[in-house]
């Protein structure tokens, strides 16, 4: 009887020292392929489902121990893409090997969620750290950024909450798309009764990614958008901390 193929995952790249994917130094792995299009999107390259390359778990451990000295002490490893959880049995198969080992685990993600099968909480229950972007409460400028509603997010928000699962809410500052105060307040009314998320982090919306846009033949349509100032950023931080948040950026 022959043995079965192992699982593998395909992804785009990874990164071996990581500092903004998590806490500490990560080994982040960019999985390949997005149901997002959100027209900032700094991985542009990683939306098509064909490309990349495939690996198992244990091609991805090998690569792992090579730096482990230096992701062990804060660090770990962080799943992120395109989207990882839409191959949620890799990530949960690569996760388990990595508790295994000893490496926090974060999963950084849209949570684009469609069928909540068992794997979810599979995965989730072998993840340390929930990196969740929340690209905007309105949903009709939500599927004008980003292409899809914003329901299937929100219900995974809501779900992480149930858990009570480490998360870190993440929200792109983007200048006349999410940075009005009817939004941030929306973000605030949502989020300030979810005990699970231990803080806010606003990233300020930059073209470094424009380039893969260009790269590929594609038009970016956010052309000189500005990247948000230190006072909007202020502002909306004092915005959401009238709801008992803690925020960074």
């Amino acid at each position: 009887m022959q043995s079965e193929e192992p699982l593998k995952g395909q992804i785009h790249s990874f990164e071996s020292f990581g500092t903004v994917d998590g806490p500490g130094i990560r080994f982040v792995v960019f999985f390949q392929g997005c149901l997002m299009r959100c027209l900032y999107c700094h991985n542009r390259d990683t939306w098509r489902f064909k490309g990349g390359q495939f690996v198992s778990v244990e091609d991805l451990m090998k690569e792992i121990q090579t730096y482990k000295h230096f992701i062990k002490p804060s660090g770990g490893v962080t799943a992120s893409g395109g989207e990882a959880i839409l191959q949620a049995p890799f990530v949960r198969n690569w996760f388990r090997a990595c508790k295994q080992e000893g490496f926090h685990t974060c999963l950084d993600t849209n949570g684009f969620v469609r069928e909540y099968t068992p794997v979810i909480d599979e995965l989730l229950d072998v993840t340390d750290l929930v990196m969740l972007d929340l690209k905007q409460l309105n949903d009709d400028i939500h599927k004008k950024l980003v292409g899809v509603s914003n329901q299937n997010t929100l219900t995974f928000a809501k779900h992480l909450a149930q858990r009570n699962q480490k998360t870190w809410i993440r929200y792109v500052v983007v200048p006349s798309w999410t940075d009005d105060e009817h939004s941030i307040r929306l973000l605030g009314e949502f989020t300030q009764n979810m005990k699970n998320v231990e803080k806010i982090e606003l990233l300020p919306y930059h073209e470094l990614g424009k380039h893969k846009w260009t790269t590929i033949g594609k038009p970016y349509k956010l052309e000189g958008t500005p990247t948000p100032t230190k006072d909007a950023l202020d502002k909306i931080k004092a915005i959401l901390e009238e709801y008992g948040l803690t925020v960074t950026y």
